[in-house]
């Protein structure tokens, strides 16, 4: 390992261009759990939250994912706290499209009037005049997926949002899309435990689509005392959550994935997965095993 990547590993997670011009970082930070308790609110210890965002950055993340539902609102305003004027290669993307009345409570809302009021407030609490990846966090049944999607095209030809991208679709819907606007990511629940979503993974691998697996991390069983994930996190001197980042950066190139936490001993740890090499055989085994 390189003085570099040991000062930052996410350097070794590989690179990828969002839209074929805005590279970031492969292993980046999921900007969730910064907030209080079921996602509202404020978190315990806001001094804590910034601290991680600035120890992800300083870790060599430059793909910060977060939402205006989230708190609402907490993690974008964490994220100005703490990292605003930005880098100038920091990507922050965020989303729009689910509405909050308490802890727990996620109702889509795709209404176009109402994307626009979101983003607005958006740009306010980010403190930004574009955000490089806005993402319809979900399609709202009730309303035309092309009212969705032009809703966000028409904020893209006015220059308020750099990229379009979408959260938990299906293949139809994402081809569905893309005939309305390009589409340059997918955020779908994905991890080694979890691969439900590989057809959508496999269609954005041929077409050079961003895969943002959320809840990247999840061993389970995996992680049992003699288990695979523990065999081999022994072997690597690692935790079974690194072994399982490093899956996920070596099954396509397309990943990005994203870990939260609220520490900065997590972050870390999280981070430090961009340095492992799984063998062929490690990796056939882990993916076998679930």
């Amino acid at each position: 390992m390189t003085t570099e990547t040991a000062t930052r590993p996410a350097d070794a997670s590989g690179t990828f261009a969002l839209g074929g011009d805005l590279p970031v970082n492969r292993l980046g930070y999921g900007a969730m759990q910064i907030t209080g308790p079921g996602v509202w609110g404020d978190p315990a210890d806001p001094d804590e939250a910034v601290r991680v965002l600035r120890r992800a950055v300083e870790l060599g993340v430059n793909f910060i994912d977060t939402a205006d539902s989230y708190g609402p609102f907490v993690s974008e305003n964490l994220i100005r706290r703490a990292l605003h004027p930005y880098a100038d290669d920091l990507v922050i993307a965020t989303k729009a499209g689910l509405t909050r009345s308490g802890p727990g409570d996620w109702r889509p809302v795709g209404r176009p009037e109402y994307l626009r009021q979101q983003l607005e407030l958006s740009l306010r609490h980010l403190g930004l005049d574009r955000i490089d990846l806005y993402q319809l966090h979900r399609i709202d049944a009730k309303v035309p997926l092309a009212d969705q999607i032009g809703a966000l095209l028409e904020f893209q030809q006015e220059g308020k949002i750099r990229h379009i991208g979408l959260s938990e679709v299906s293949v139809e819907q994402l081809a569905q899309a893309r005939e309305i606007a390009e589409i340059v990511s997918v955020q779908n629940l994905y991890n080694l435990a979890n691969r439900r979503a590989e057809d959508v993974l496999d269609y954005a691998e041929t077409n050079g689509i961003a895969f943002i697996p959320w809840f990247p991390i999840a061993t389970g069983e995996l992680a049992r005392p003699g288990g695979p994930l523990d065999t081999f996190a022994k072997q690597h001197e690692a935790t079974p959550s690194q072994l399982a980042l490093a899956w996920l950066l070596r099954r396509s190139p397309v990943l990005l994935p994203i870990p939260g936490t609220s520490s900065v001993a997590h972050v870390e740890e999280n981070t430090a997965a961009a340095a492992i090499t799984l063998t062929d055989e490690q990796f056939a085994a882990l993916a076998d095993a679930v």
